[in-house]
């Protein structure tokens, strides 16, 4: 999630003095941390997530209590998804045409300021659910742009590769732990009260992030601005080795959202109580934790490129054991390991941002944000109406088949355009 403005006539600041190099202390994430913006960065991402998860529960308990209905409570919630490809793709060029921090900071200022019209008393239900439209459709700007930004601060190597892992990781931990904090929250604060804590938090984010993050130059762009986002998707599409890496990037996710979605109807269809529901849900984040931190502190950036095509190829097999009905445990298992095998995102990324070229890397990482979060949002409602008609076992089973078929095809396109596709994207 949201994831800036000095004149044009300022003098770009001179490089800092923690610029990361390759002899940077520490091993693993701890040389990512030694780097003093990547610190502003990742403190700010961590705040203006907890902002996201407490407005989402917030605003989906604030509409049910002024409404009763439970399809617009939820669709408070869904609201979170479906901008980010109007954003995603109308807006992406802010993240090349305008210097990156002032970019992050205005859009955590918008966010801030949705989130301060929210906790107004006199706010009505539609103006809710559009303020939280807005807040979605700014948030793969701001994320995209943040992307192309640690490229900068961290360089397009290793260190890049580590930043990333770690703020995905901040990410699925939000998923074990926020919803949970947030719910306590509420007991304590009304709906509206915990949108004031939101406010606080993206105005905290943008104070990091103005302060902890030095002034960039914009990196191009020229022409009206959706024209100028329009044509750099177009030409993001059009490579054909960024295309298979974007699809590669969005895939394997697409399909793996699959038990997640289900896990409250599996839980039914098994026979097994409510608490066992938590259980199947958070199974599969912390596999992806401890195989991005595995592959991040122990493995080296050759092992991580030579574990890519296997893991993305391979990573969904284990939902086959779904299909036979075995005890839960082992259920919780497969669950587990298909969530390490996300760890060939670390491997991807670094192919990514190698075979974007620079004044198309804003752009490019915001349309790798729209594009993730609406293909999960995709992959979630084609698995729950796929379980309509068919027990849920056998729907995740055949997510593990479907899936690994496409997988290990967009596997084979990738080696296919490693070499000649690399190299042309490089060269611009």
């Amino acid at each position: 999630m949201p994831e800036e403005t000095q004149t044009a006539t300022t003098a770009p600041e001179p490089p800092s003095v923690d610029t990361p190099t390759v002899d940077a202390r520490g091993s693993g994430y701890g040389r990512v941390f030694a780097v003093r913006e990547f610190r502003a960065v990742f403190a700010a991402h961590a705040l203006s997530l907890l902002g996201v998860v407490v407005s989402e529960i917030a605003l989906t308990v604030l509409v049910y209590e002024l409404t009763g209905s439970p399809l617009l409570s939820a669709l408070a919630f869904a609201l979170g998804f479906l901008p980010y490809l109007v954003g995603g793709t109308l807006l992406s060029g802010v993240a090349d045409r305008f210097p990156a921090r002032r970019v992050l900071v205005v859009c955590d200022l918008v966010c801030a300021g949705c989130a301060a019209l929210m906790a107004l008393p006199a706010t009505p239900v539609a103006a809710l659910l559009a303020l939280r439209c807005a807040i979605a459709a700014v948030s793969p700007v701001f994320s995209g742009t943040r992307m192309a930004t640690l490229a900068e601060i961290l360089g397009d190597g290793d260190l890049f590769v580590l930043g990333r892992s770690l703020l995905r990781i901040v990410s699925q931990s939000a998923v074990l732990v926020g919803f949970g904090l947030g719910g306590i929250l509420l007991t304590f604060v009304s709906p509206r009260g915990a949108l004031v804590i939101t406010f606080g938090t993206f105005l905290a984010s943008a104070l990091l992030l103005r302060v902890g993050t030095r002034r960039r130059p914009a990196r191009t762009g020229a022409g009206p601005l959706m024209r100028y986002s329009l044509a750099g998707t177009r030409q993001v599409l059009a490579d054909r080795r960024i295309r298979a890496l974007l699809l590669l990037l969005w895939v394997p996710p697409m399909f793996v959202v699959a038990p997640e979605a289900l896990a409250a109807a599996y839980a039914d269809e098994i026979g097994v109580g409510t608490a066992w529901i938590g259980l199947l849900m958070c199974a599969m984040p912390i596999g992806t934790i401890a195989g991005e931190l595995y592959a991040g502190s122990a493995l080296s950036p050759a092992a991580r490129s030579r574990i890519v095509l296997p893991l993305a190829g391979c990573g969904l097999l284990p939902l086959l054991a779904y299909p036979f009905h075995p005890d839960l445990g082992w259920i919780l298992l497969a669950l587990l390991v298909a969530g390490s095998t996300g760890a060939y995102t670390l491997g991807l990324d670094r192919w990514f941002v190698d075979a974007v070229p620079e004044e198309l890397r804003g752009r490019a990482m915001t349309v790798h944000t729209a594009g993730l979060m609406t293909i999960q949002g995709v992959g979630m409602a084609l698995a729950g109406a796929a379980a309509e008609f068919w027990p849920v076992s056998t729907v995740v089973g055949g997510v593990g088949v479907l899936g690994t078929v496409c997988c290990l095809l967009l596997a084979a396109e990738v080696r296919r355009t490693g070499r000649t596709g690399g190299e042309a994207a490089r060269k611009g």
